[in-house]
């Protein structure tokens, strides 16, 4: 076989020179090459993920249930300051409780009380045989010697038991925020899967009939869409009785939250079904179900499926400010909203509280709105390069 030189011409013709050198992808995969270039939506992908495996594997790594309390170790935050003395460290709690603590961050047990003086503001505790006196009276409370005055031995460590903290009836902030995230995951995909359900199909059979058919169903959603969404939360929860704020959160979302999608099937259809490929479809015989079914809803998938990542955190803060306003799951259940109303009592104290299930809603609604914005993007063919 005969070698080409470095610098030789190669051969070339006509059809060739005309040959667009691209590769060849599916839709599917041309959407997937889109998206995965664009690091916002990437990221909100790896948020999504990581927030799944939190709510849903996380709870089985940890020791702690979310609805256990352990009233010695109330509100303890991520990082304790601990003092140093009788060979061992000591934590004082919120509520004047001595606490011993390991070397690591291990919490081993809670210190007998002896005698509280209100008169010197000091309590008195029995380690092994030691006396151990605690001034409250001074800011912050703090160990002191047999002179009165203040260890400094002090060193900040972290919690080791409770890696996030505790709320204040000593239930592990973790564990709470884990299964909290579940809840509101829970809520918005049910909403999302019922309102595509509904939405696609009223939307759908609205604009594929038109006219008359269409004012009427359209009214409707107008009308629907005026209902307050706060007071119909309410109306159910009267209706179901006082333990149903889970049930009546999901009822409530699912038969409101539709209309949104109604109207962007709608409009779709208006589009598409003045195409070539749908009075072709009719001229051959097909039923308008099978119009509907088979070719004016595949091809608004894009629309849909970016809508449907915009309600999911739009469901996701609407159940964490039903939870919030004390509409939302019965106690011990946790949520994100139940746990933002249960910190504000300390948040002068214990502002971790508060801004530890803040953050998760915030991470949550962040993800599904780079995903969204991926998908619009990914999914118009004038964006394609």
């Amino acid at each position: 076989m005969e070698q080409i030189g470095l610098w030789d011409k190669l051969e070339s013709s006509n059809e060739s020179r005309e040959k667009l050198w691209t590769k060849s992808r599916t839709f599917a995969g041309d959407v997937w090459f889109r998206f995965r270039h664009k690091p916002t939506s990437l990221a909100g992908l790896l948020l999504i993920a990581a927030l799944l495996f939190f709510a849903l594997v996380g709870p089985l790594l940890l020791d702690h249930d979310y609805s256990q309390q352990n009233l010695d170790y109330v509100n303890m935050p991520p990082s304790i300051q601990v003092t140093h003395t009788a060979g061992s460290s000591f934590y004082i709690t919120s509520n004047l409780k001595l606490i011993e603590v390991g070397a690591d961050g291990t919490l081993l047990q809670p210190v007998p009380r002896l005698q509280d003086d209100f008169n010197s503001r000091t309590q008195t505790f029995d380690y092994n045989g030691a006396t151990l006196t605690l001034n409250y009276g001074l800011t912050p409370p703090a160990l002191v010697d047999e002179a009165g005055n203040p260890i400094s031995d002090i060193e900040t460590i972290h919690n080791k038991d409770y890696p996030l903290g505790t709320d204040g009836l000593g239930r592990d902030m973790l564990a709470r925020l884990m299964y909290g995230a579940r809840i509101s995951l829970l809520v918005a995909f049910i909403a999302a899967a019922v309102n595509m359900c509904i939405g696609i199909l009223y939307g759908g059979i609205a604009g594929l009939c038109g006219g008359m058919v269409d004012s009427v169903m359209m009214r409707i959603v107008d009308i629907i869409n005026t209902i307050p969404l706060t007071l119909y939360v309410i109306l159910i929860s009267v209706v179901l009785g006082n333990n149903s704020g889970l049930v009546s959160i999901v009822i409530a979302l699912s038969s409101v939250y539709w209309v949104d999608m109604a109207r962007v099937v709608r409009g779709q259809v208006l589009t598409l079904k003045g195409q070539e490929f749908v009075f072709a479809a009719r001229t051959i015989g097909t039923s308008s179900k099978d119009i509907l079914l088979r070719h004016l809803i595949p091809n608004a998938m894009g629309p849909i499926l970016v809508t449907v990542t915009m309600l999911i955190p739009q469901a996701i803060f609407m159940e964490a400010f039903l939870s919030f306003i004390g509409l939302g799951v019965a106690p011990p259940m946790a949520s994100l909203g139940t746990m933002c109303n249960d910190a504000i009592e300390a948040l002068r104290t214990s502002p971790y509280q508060l801004f530890l299930p803040a953050l998760v809603i915030c991470i949550t609604m962040f993800g599904f709105n780079f995903v969204g914005d991926g998908l619009r993007d990914a999914l118009d063919p004038k964006l394609k390069k």
